[in-house]
């Protein structure tokens, strides 16, 4: 008997989608699901939870933050830079076109979204949107009725309210059509976990969706308020920086199945992000910056199975922006984006338990003030099921991608202010070669591979100590090498989960008296995870996420280049009431002051004490 195994888990390494082994007589095929996360924990310690927050420790991405993740998080995958990583929902890439410091800001409640995926190679290549290195995908999950609400108070002045609550009723007089409502309210604040490191956040989102035999349609909307304060948040010379953010983001999707193993998706959505920097929040006078970026973006990406043995894979995006600027000194303010990919998929069965996949296609971007660009993209999966339930998948890939640098990069001043811009900054290709090895079995899962990416024209910021007043954009030619290996092991009543990632990097600058790289060098030369969810009774439940790193040197950094990270909740259900849960919470146990990004100061302990009420 053949068996499938589709993986929850979304992972690190493999970049294909899940195999379906071919039979004469499907009857045979069982499958089976296995569920698995790559952290630990899944809710930050010092605000509410965000789509980024459970990357926080994720060793598939590393995630740079200033003050928090939730306040201004850098997410990079592979040694790539944050505006080499986009955010996706359904079919579309959220942008924002001023810079990739803001792609996370994403008004949506993760429980109206699915687990993140991380996508690379052949699949980011596909599924992103100017987005060359990776891309993290989210889902819309189905409404349920209940819902939850949960408040929290914690060192630091710390406080946290936030309720969701979701219901969905039958249609009279349809049969399996269901229709849903799901709304959701957070809020926190803090003084921060170092001085003038405060924040005040609040976010408001909701949607309504229809369910039936074959399709699901969400329309969504969603408010989010920030102010959050760092010292060197973006600049080295030691003043207390602050930021207000004010996001808004309406968004319609409607997924589709139509034929065995074949569907599409179509999305749309409008987003509007307000910003108003403060470079020293004691004289705000001396230097503030307001930006108004808006998106209207529409994609549609399917899956049409003319066989067991051919598929087509296929996907576009449109994306059209603007900004209104006081930084930007150029007439460089709007662009529109598009993407076209095809990816053609051959399957077929070697042999009683395995089956070879082989993917070839090409996707083309083009703007209208850029020029276009031809990529193709290809991989080859061999997956063997084995009668005592193991499971191993070898593959290999290549994948080119390419994107265009934001504003903020090209259409600012090139001789003054604090963020100096180049005019001359080109098309940025991605080449990534890669050979990846998975293992699985009922209770554990291996994952690793070996990776090699060429990045031309990548957009960096830079340092030089002849210019002590500014960062510029320059571009850099990078070759960078890595290995990534993650496994989990699931016990009776414990679950490990452990990675070890290595990169190396070879760089040549398009400028010269360049001292330090603020992105493109600031990488761990080694990296390792632990972590581990033990249940040894029904009331209790501990989680804990480890981080060790050995960051590349730079000259920007104060302190040490090596860093050790803990976070550790303990979840106590007291006995006679399943329905509330009480959290103790510590981040950051051992108070690590490693400067994540070179110049600006590490985040302090948070402790926090929460109770949820779930119905």
């Amino acid at each position: 008997m053949i068996k499938t195994v589709h993986l929850a888990i979304p992972a690190i390494l493999c970049n294909f989608s899940a195999l379906t082994l071919a039979s004469d007589n499907t009857d045979d095929i069982e499958q089976i699901t296995v569920h698995s996360s790559a952290t630990a924990n899944q809710l930050p310690v010092g605000t509410f939870d965000a789509p980024v927050s459970n990357l926080e420790y994720d060793p598939r991405v590393d995630l740079q933050s200033r003050n928090m993740a939730e306040a201004q998080a850098d997410v990079t995958i592979r040694g790539g830079i944050f505006e080499n990583t986009g955010f996706s929902v359904g079919s579309v890439t959220l942008f924002d076109p001023q810079s990739g410091h803001y792609f996370a800001e994403i008004p949506i409640a993760p429980q109206m979204l699915s687990g993140a995926k991380i996508f690379t190679g052949v699949d980011n290549a596909f599924n992103g949107m100017n987005s060359s290195v990776g891309t993290v995908a989210f889902g819309w999950t189905p409404i349920n009725t209940g819902g939850s609400a949960s408040i929290g108070v914690g060192n630091n002045d710390f406080n946290l309210q936030s309720v969701n609550a979701g219901i969905s009723t039958p249609l009279e007089g349809v049969n399996d059509w269901q229709l849903g409502f799901q709304g959701e309210y957070s809020h926190s604040q803090s003084d921060g976990t170092i001085e003038y490191g405060d924040h005040d956040f609040s976010r408001a989102s909701g949607r309504v969706q229809l369910t039936g035999p074959q399709s699901q349609t969400d329309i969504f909307y969603g408010s989010q308020q920030k102010f959050f304060g760092w010292p060197n948040m973006y600049t080295p010379f030691g003043v207390n920086e602050t930021e207000d953010l004010d996001t808004e983001l309406f968004l319609v999707n409607h997924q589709q199945n139509y034929a065995a193993d074949s569907s599409f998706e179509i999305s749309a959505y409008y987003r509007k992000n307000n910003d108003h920097y403060i470079y020293t929040r004691e004289n705000p006078s001396a230097f503030e910056a307001f930006h108004e970026t808006e998106v209207k973006s529409i994609g549609f990406s399917g899956r049409h199975a003319q066989n067991k043995s051919f598929a087509l894979n296929y996907s576009a995006q449109f994306i059209e922006d603007s900004i209104e600027s006081t930084t930007l000194e150029n007439n460089f303010t709007s662009r529109n984006y598009y993407k076209l990919s095809v990816l053609p998929e051959y399957q077929t069965a070697i042999a009683n338990n395995q089956l070879l996949t082989v993917r070839l296609g090409a996707t083309y971007d083009d703007t209208n003030r850029d020029d276009s660009e031809l990529s193709l993209m290809g991989d080859i999966n061999w997956n063997t099921v084995n009668t005592d339930g193991t499971e191993r998948t070898v593959y290999l890939s290549f994948a080119q991608a390419s994107q265009v640098a934001g504003y903020t990069a090209i259409g600012g001043s090139e001789s003054g202010g604090l963020f100096r811009s180049n005019y001359n900054l080109e098309r940025e290709t991605t080449q990534n070669l890669e050979l990846g090895l998975l293992l699985e079995q009922q209770t554990w899962q291996l994952n690793s591979a070996l990776f090699y990416r060429q990045d031309d024209n990548l957009t960096d910021w830079t340092y030089s100590f002849d210019s002590v007043y500014a960062r510029a954009a320059n571009p850099v030619d990078i070759d960078t090498s890595g290995i990534e290996i993650l496994a989990t092991k699931q016990f009776d009543t414990v679950e490990l989960i452990t990675s070890y990632t290595y990169l190396h990097k070879s760089e040549t600058y398009g400028a010269e008296e360049i001292d330090a790289s603020f992105y493109a060098l600031n990488f761990p030369d080694h990296r390792i995870t632990l972590g581990a969810v033990w249940t040894p009774t029904d009331m209790l439940e501990f989680r804990v996420d480890n981080e060790w790193r050995k960051q590349h040197e730079n000259a920007l950094r104060s302190g040490d280049d090596s860093a050790l990270f803990t976070h550790l909740t303990l979840k106590v259900t007291p006995t006679g009431f399943d329905n509330l849960f009480i959290t103790l919470a510590a981040d950051n146990l051992w108070g690590e002051s490693f400067e994540e990004i070179p110049g600006t100061p590490g985040r302090g302990e948070q402790y926090t004490l929460s109770a949820t009420y779930s119905w």
